[in-house]
């Protein structure tokens, strides 16, 4: 049995994982799905009130996962989406995690975003005064961000059961990052202690579109430690919801069936 942390994206909440928890727990694994700071209510309660996530940062979101999995009894598997994906990331390079899935990831420091990536960010970034709110993305920007490659009734359902305000002020972080000093978002690509990475991408993905994650792959390729890139053919960014989730979960488990040697739950920092 393996233990897995799932770690949601920006504009999302645990939500977006039921598929996900509810196979890998079939399966016989211990599932954890916490919320980020903020993100811990219902999707319709954030929508009335997303005022504790105003100001939410990178490094507090981060920190807080460290916490939880300081507090589980082996090291996890981590597996994020998006934002989620970095944040998986951010604790690979600081040796939390057994082995880590970054799914559609948001860039770290050193990545440059293809004009899609700008385009989905934009709404934030657009006003310097986003930094300090949340924001809401309309039915429109959500469906292109998240599911250009579905009818519009699923795109439609997709949007009213999972998306929320989001916090402003971790776009601007990775987006000035270039010109910040230990900026949020940095890790050590040349990092030989780094535990297992796998990175998964739709073909079809504006968010996070497959150059993003092969540059990705190929800054990883300074350290000996393990990083594979799996595409979907035809996918878009909520690669964990809606048609072909599932296959999306079976090949993260037999990755980390694979990838995972006997004993490696155990030490943590």
């Amino acid at each position: 049995m393996t233990t897995f942390v799932l770690i949601h994206g920006a504009w999302l909440t645990p939500r977006s994982w039921e598929g996900f928890e509810e196979y890998l727990s079939e399966r016989g694994h211990e599932v954890i799905v916490p919320a980020w700071p903020g993100h811990d209510r219902p999707v319709e309660e954030i929508r009335a009130d997303p005022s504790p996530i105003d100001g939410l940062t990178l490094q507090e979101i981060v920190d807080h996962y460290a916490d939880v999995i300081r507090d589980l009894p082996e090291q996890p598997v981590l597996v994020g989406h998006s934002f989620g994906a970095l944040i998986v990331q951010l604790l690979l390079d600081r040796g939390f995690g057994a082995a880590g899935v970054a799914i559609d990831t948001a860039p770290p420091k050193g990545v440059r975003l293809p004009l899609s990536s700008l385009r989905t960010a934009w709404p934030v970034l657009s006003n310097p005064a986003n930094r300090n709110r949340t924001v809401e993305l309309s039915f429109e920007q959500f469906k292109y961000a998240f599911v250009n490659t579905w009818p519009d009734d699923d795109a439609r359902a997709a949007y009213d059961r999972y998306a929320v305000p989001e916090t402003g002020r971790i776009f601007f972080q990775a987006g000035t990052s270039s010109l910040t000093p230990n900026a949020a978002n940095t890790v050590d690509y040349g990092n030989d202690d780094r535990p297992p990475l796998l990175l998964v991408v739709g073909e079809r993905d504006h968010t996070s579109p497959p150059s993003l994650s092969r540059s990705i792959n190929r800054k990883y390729g300074r350290s000996r430690a393990v990083t594979d890139l799996h595409e979907f053919v035809g996918r878009s960014h909520l690669l964990m919801v809606g048609d072909g989730w599932k296959e999306i979960a079976e090949d993260v488990e037999r990755w980390a069936d694979r990838t995972l040697p006997d004993g490696s739950h155990t030490d943590r920092p």
